[in-house]
């Protein structure tokens, strides 16, 4: 059973910890440099991700994280985790910083504000349908060549799911559904490294 840790400063914690134990994992929160050495695979949750960034700083995670996403850790963003995954920003503010690692261009609240926040059915690859909840979710503008994308949402098909080796990103919130197919996707990742 792999240990998989979720970034625990601020977003979507429990809600991660739950999919994820049904998923097959232990979960564990991180909060610490020695938290994180400790596991198999990282989630970094929805939140806001200027607030994840300057706190990961405050707590002396960001390149520890960085570190290990080099080094081959697993990792999987959701919603601000897929703009803390992202090596560029579109929207961001001046200066904020990313733990990086996915060849991806990714939009800050691209579908919008709180208000403008809905559900859809999306067809996932290798998973099928997923039922998939935006919060003022960012979206891909744009992928390197060793990016696979995974989902598509409407309008125009935008680029919601994505993954580069080790490294899983969606623009939505699986964990805030009972299904938890997304996260056992990422759960086989890891078992796979």
């Amino acid at each position: 059973m792999p240990t998989i840790g979720v970034f625990a400063l601020q977003g979507d914690v429990r809600e991660h910890v739950r999919s994820l134990e049904e998923a097959g994992a232990k979960a564990v929160p991180v909060r610490r440099p020695a938290e994180l050495e400790t596991v198999d695979g990282l989630v970094i949750p929805g939140g806001e991700s200027t607030t994840m960034w300057k706190l990961a700083e405050t707590f002396d995670l960001l390149e520890p994280i960085r570190t290990r996403v080099k080094g081959g850790m697993p990792a999987y963003g959701s919603c601000a985790g897929m703009i803390m995954l992202a090596d560029r920003i579109e929207g961001g503010i001046e200066g904020q910083q990313t733990v990086g690692g996915i060849d991806m261009t990714v939009r800050r609240n691209a579908f919008g504000r709180q208000v403008d926040s809905f559900e859809s059915d999306i067809d996932f690859a290798g998973r099928g349908a997923v039922r998939a909840v935006f919060i003022r979710a960012p979206w891909v503008e744009s992928v390197g060549p060793e990016v696979e994308v995974l989902a598509l949402a409407e309008p125009g098909d935008r680029i919601v799911a994505v993954r580069q080796g080790p490294l899983l990103a969606t623009s939505f919130h699986p964990e805030l559904t009972p299904d938890a197919g997304v996260h056992s996707y990422f759960v086989e990742m890891v078992r796979e490294l």
